[in-house]
């Protein structure tokens, strides 16, 4: 049977983590294992079947060889990373049909104890299904069907399940029981299997909601950065005029920063705007926006604000600031700010509204700073 390797790119292994790849080969070396023990299982049985007569001593040895050797030359290709370079990593076609083939191969030889091996190309099987492609399962299923036509039709060689003896019929039973247990064990390894993928997928996911929420953070402050508050704010306004709701826009600027930065440094400096930050963000409602808009500027939405709720608003958030204890982050150091509000017109844009409050923003300097102004 000829099964589809086939590359995924021309360096699928460089183009992988180096702890995917450890982690495919240690999945690729459990199944081996697994496989491997099973044969051993197998051949087990096949001595006990020899000591109640049923078949040869040679049985056992030579299908625990063939078994073996196929798991040893998988497990030093894979030792090799020679798996790596294909998309089918656990050349899944390729075992199942090394597999199948020993099997009929010894349902042939020694058909006296034929229900062993039939038994065990279920588990061929069931270890295939943990990885086969819909394409990869027809192909196997098609090869063990004209594999089992062939034995079943075109020979007379009856396929025996050993019952004549007490031992026969303890070796038989084992078969089965044995069969049912393997069975369940690569169960129990698929769920593994998948719970581990489901892990990395609720990992991934995580992950990516975090890449996101930086794209959208201002790393420094933890506010929203230009570009997100921006995106905000063409939101709220297309909300406003829908809903036809008041907003509010304010501009704040940290004042004499400048001087703030120049005389206690900038690690000072970043912790004054951290502080900032936060504190703004404890003393404003959950559907308010506050983000960086530059420097030592931030930029607050207010959505369904009149212009007088606006102005207490920030009003109250200078006065906090201007009341915080800034000594805490260096001596002597205090902080105020000013604002300039403006309030959403009917034909605003983000730069008309965002012009306006800038220029109520340096009313407020003007005026000596530590103030807000609105219109």
């Amino acid at each position: 049977m000829t099964g589809a390797l086939g590359r995924s790119h021309s360096a699928v292994e460089s183009e992988l983590a180096p702890e995917i790849l450890a982690r495919r080969a240690r999945q690729r070396r459990q199944m081996l294992d697994m496989v491997g023990v099973s044969y051993m299982i197998d051949a087990a049985i096949l001595l006990i079947y020899a000591y109640a007569g049923a078949t040869s001593f040679m049985v056992a040895p030579a299908y625990g060889a063939c078994g073996l050797l196929s798991v040893a030359a998988y497990i030093a290709i894979s030792e090799a990373k020679v798996n790596d370079r294909f998309r089918d990593h656990y050349f899944i076609s390729q075992q199942t049909s090394i597999s199948l083939g020993i099997m009929l191969l010894f349902i042939y030889l020694a058909p006296e104890v034929g229900c062993l091996f039939l038994c065990s190309i279920f588990l061929v099987f069931t270890f295939a299904a943990l990885r086969s492609t819909p394409r990869q399962t027809i192909i196997g299923w098609t090869a063990a069907a004209v594999g089992l036509t062939v034995l079943f039709l075109l020979s007379d060689r009856p396929i025996g399940m050993p019952t004549g003896t007490p031992l026969e019929r303890f070796a038989t039973m084992l078969v089965f029981i044995l069969v049912l247990g393997r069975g369940m064990v690569v169960g129990l390894f698929s769920s593994s299997l998948h719970e581990s993928l489901y892990r990395r997928g609720i990992e991934l996911k995580e992950a990516y909601k975090r890449i996101e929420e930086l794209a959208e953070l201002d790393e420094l402050t933890g506010s929203l950065n230009r570009r997100s508050i921006m995106q905000m704010l063409d939101e709220e306004i297309a909300r406003s005029r829908r809903s036809k709701t008041p907003c509010a826009v304010a501009l704040i600027d940290l004042d004499w920063f400048k001087r703030i930065n120049d005389r206690f440094g900038h690690p000072v400096g970043d912790e004054a705007l951290r502080a900032f930050a936060i504190t703004v963000f404890a003393n404003i409602r959950s559907i308010d926006k506050f983000g960086r808009y530059g420097g030592e500027e931030f930029l607050l939405i207010l959505p369904e604000t009149s212009d007088g709720a606006a102005l207490r608003t920030v009003d109250r958030l200078r006065t906090i600031v201007g009341s915080l204890d800034w000594s805490a982050i260096s001596q002597e150091m205090n902080v105020t700010m000013s604002a300039g509000v403006a309030m959403l017109r009917t034909d605003d844009t983000a730069d008309s509204i965002l012009a306006r409050a800038d220029q109520l923003l340096y009313q407020a300097k003007d005026l000596g700073r530590d103030r807000v102004v609105s219109a």
